[in-house]
């Protein structure tokens, strides 16, 4: 029964293939598009993700995720180092900057200043020069993509001069950083650096990063210094999920992303159920002559599932092939550099494969269920 089923399904090519297509089509757009929606909330939260070293956040009570950043007085530093149970604490700056390189035309860039002491905040990863030169006077370490986006095409080189905000700058460094959201170049300095060249404000400093002491919990820390302080404390984990938390429920990121995928599963249903049916009434005649030799409506139910499972399988298969070969050819492109296929996203890609499927197969079995073997003896 096997064999005639598949004998039957791959007997009319042209829907053998609209089928396949069909299934292919759902799960290519619904994996490409659920990927990149979760690698784009990624990009929300990088930077923070970028500094290892913190297990612990303090900011003015009023900074709801990352990107939005109010500045606290210096004071208030020495005040987080006073919490019973901290470790140790840094400052740590974020703001915005006007970038303008030799030669070249105004830019905005994302300005990160590290310790000046310890260094804590900068990424890991040199591709051109070292950490320590940051400390020479005027220095910044600028990340690759950034890099490539102020002088497209031209070889990685140390010592370009550029103004931030008037003030000359020298480029000692390119590292290789988690991209961003926003595609801005991010620039790294000295504390004491980044809070100079930026704008006059009384206060300057954004965040204050620290660890916690052996044995104590992170959780009852970032209570304590919240509490003694009047500032925010959330652990790194509490702060990336607030920054993506922020932009899932305040940008129209979820709601766009979403109708793509609900249509590519509706338009996968669709081209599948519809095609699966057609191939149905046109083989009545053939399941007319099974049932007339004694074949049960059972088996034949059978039959129209593995006929679809094959279909689905193969959809499936070359589907999610292509949305792996997609991000493998994308992976070196800044725009989608760290976007990938999680095996949760193909796995779910699969139960909705699944369902469409069964939706497909189930609308066209009832057909074969009330036909009347004498069908096959009609003209």
């Amino acid at each position: 029964m096997w064999r005639i089923a598949l004998k039957m399904l791959i007997g009319d090519r042209a829907k053998y293939l609209g089928l396949i297509f069909g299934i292919t089509f759902a799960t290519l757009l619904m994996s490409q598009q659920v990927s990149i929606f979760i690698g784009l909330l990624s990009r929300t939260s990088n930077q923070i993700r970028s500094v290892t070293e913190a297990e612990f956040w303090v900011m003015h009570p009023l900074v709801k995720y990352f990107d939005e950043v109010v500045a606290m007085p210096d004071r208030d530093l020495n005040r987080v180092r006073g919490v019973e149970g901290v470790k140790w604490a840094v400052p740590f700056f974020k703001g915005l900057a006007q970038a303008r390189p030799d030669a070249g035309k105004l830019q905005q860039v994302v300005l990160l200043g590290v310790d000046d002491a310890t260094l804590i905040g900068r990424p890991k990863r040199m591709v051109l020069g070292q950490w320590e030169d940051i400390r020479k006077p005027d220095a910044v370490v600028i990340d690759r993509d950034g890099y490539a986006f102020i002088w497209p095409g031209e070889p990685l080189k140390l010592g370009r001069v550029l103004e931030i905000n008037d003030r000359r700058m020298v480029i000692v460094g390119i590292c290789e950083t988690l991209p961003p959201f926003l595609t801005f170049p991010i620039m790294y300095a000295k504390y004491s650096d980044a809070i100079t060249v930026t704008p006059g404000e009384r206060n300057k400093m954004t965040f204050v990063i620290g660890q916690a002491q052996e044995g104590i919990r992170i959780e009852d820390l970032t209570q304590r210094i919240t509490q003694q302080t009047n500032l925010q404390a959330l652990s790194s984990h509490d702060f990336i999920w607030r920054s993506i938390n922020h932009y899932l429920t305040r940008t129209g990121i979820p709601i766009n992303f979403g109708i793509t995928v609900t249509l590519g599963f509706l338009i996968g249903a669709a081209i599948a159920g519809q095609t699966f049916y057609i191939f149905v009434l046109e083989n009545l005649k053939q399941f007319g002559a099974l049932k007339a030799i004694g074949v049960t409506s059972f088996q034949i139910l059978r039959m129209v599932l593995l006929q679809a499972l094959v279909v689905g399988i193969m959809g499936y298969g070359i589907g999610i092939g292509l949305a792996t070969a997609f991000f493998t050819a994308t992976e070196d492109v800044p725009a989608l550099r760290g976007f990938f296929l999680p095996w949760e996203v193909a796995a779910g890609t699969a139960g909705a494969v699944a369902m469409i499927v069964l939706i497909a197969s189930l609308a066209s079995i009832r057909k074969v269920f009330v036909l009347d073997p004498a069908i096959v003896f009609r003209g």
